[in-house]
């Protein structure tokens, strides 16, 4: 079109679709008491705070501003009773929200553009944000499920103050339809209960295996090292050059593992694999290896599998600490760094997936914020209201 606004309804068809989120979040608990001090919809708050983080918002302040501003556009689809909440009715009511029931919508919305996870990698990963640390209490933590080959934010799950991702890990993974699919974990969630849901679940998985279990680490790292050294293993290898900096990674897979000790005790366990990854960055050369346990004896697919499960940092944790400014967020009352981070990764699904194919986030959020239509189609998927 001779404006351009064609290109903002751009979106590639094989790609998660984005449906209205309405109707997955309408069964929302309200936290509040039924009193006349009740004075605007929780509808209307979840919608206000979903439109101004898709607007590049990051302050509870800032929402207020930007309803205020927009509060003709938001009447195209809001109810609005009492007019625009202010800034603490919207952090106070966030807060509130059971977060198990919060996550479950978002986890039904997220899936249902996402159904089937045949042939996907689930990359998963934990995450605190920095800024919500507050004198002896600590940041807040939880770990997250993302579709690398989609990027496509699945769910996320809280971890508790006094534990860990181990226990948080399992919980998340059975929130989804993991058949044919593969899963990848850093090595804190290389667990034998871990490995068992997987393998449960109907997926296979690749587990990053380090210090945590020394004894069957160094088992691994000695036979590997001794076949590698020898010329007993293919070798498949790759070059990355990449602003100044050339990486050499080699991935090697063996499946002769039935004299590994430890190989009973973890579910589905087929091969294990080792990458030799060297960086050059001017004249300094480091050299690292690291080491896995896999359901499964593809080197090829072990070598993808390696190579994308930081799609997780790069294209999720990164984008959500720059570019809507999650890691610096101090928000902490009740549950509303929580219930935020899921606004936000809502949020990121839609702008990820709708409009011009060069625009960088950054300059979809910016489009966001000056053209009414774009957000309407971002919420809904069409450029006219769906009025309530």
């Amino acid at each position: 079109q001779g404006n351009g606004m064609g290109l903002l309804w751009w979106r590639d068809p094989m790609l998660p679709k984005l449906l209205d989120p309405r109707p997955y979040f309408a069964d929302l608990p309200d936290p509040r008491r039924e009193t006349r001090n009740k004075l605007h919809k929780l509808h209307d708050i979840l919608m206000i705070v979903l439109c101004a983080v898709l607007s590049g918002v990051e302050d509870w302040v800032g929402m207020e501003a930007f309803a205020e501003e927009k509060e003709r556009w938001l009447r195209g689809f809001l109810e609005l009773p009492n007019g625009i909440p202010a800034h603490d009715t919207l952090s106070d009511v966030l807060g509130r929200i059971d977060p198990v029931a919060f996550r479950a919508a978002f986890t039904a919305w997220a899936t249902a553009a996402l159904p089937n996870l045949a042939g996907e990698q689930v990359c998963v990963d934990g995450k605190a944000v920095r800024g919500s640390r507050d004198g002896e209490n600590p940041a807040v933590h939880w770990v997250s499920a993302f579709a690398g080959q989609a990027r496509w934010v699945m769910t996320q799950q809280a971890v508790a103050e006094k534990s860990n991702e181990i226990t948080a890990i399992p919980n998340l993974l059975a929130l989804l339809d993991l058949r044919d699919a593969v899963v990848s974990i850093d090595a804190m969630g290389c667990q034998k209960a871990i490995a068992q849901t997987i393998i449960d679940g109907g997926a296979d998985y690749v587990l990053t295996l380090k210090d945590n279990h020394p004894t069957l680490c160094e088992a691994v790292q000695r036979w590997l090292d001794t076949e590698v050294a020898g010329g007993h293993l293919p070798i498949q290898e790759t070059l990355e050059k990449n602003h100044g900096r050339i990486e050499v990674r080699r991935y090697a897979l063996s499946s002769q593992i039935d004299g590994l000790e430890a190989k009973p005790d973890w579910a589905g366990l087929e091969a294990v694999g080792r990458v030799e990854s060297t960086r050059i960055i001017g004249e300094h050369t480091s050299t690292e290896c690291r080491y896995f346990l896999c359901s499964f004896t593809d080197q090829d697919r072990f070598a993808a599998t390696v190579r994308s499960h930081w799609g997780i940092e790069n294209q999720q944790h990164w984008v959500l600490d720059v570019q809507f400014g999650e890691d610096a967020c101090r928000t902490r009352n009740n549950h509303s760094a929580e219930n935020l981070a899921l606004v936000r990764r809502v949020a990121l699904n839609m702008l990820r997936h709708n409009g011009p194919p060069r625009d960088s986030i950054r300059r979809r959020k910016l489009r966001a914020a000056l053209n009414d239509d774009y957000r309407l189609h971002l919420l809904f998927g069409q450029p006219s209201p769906a009025t309530t």
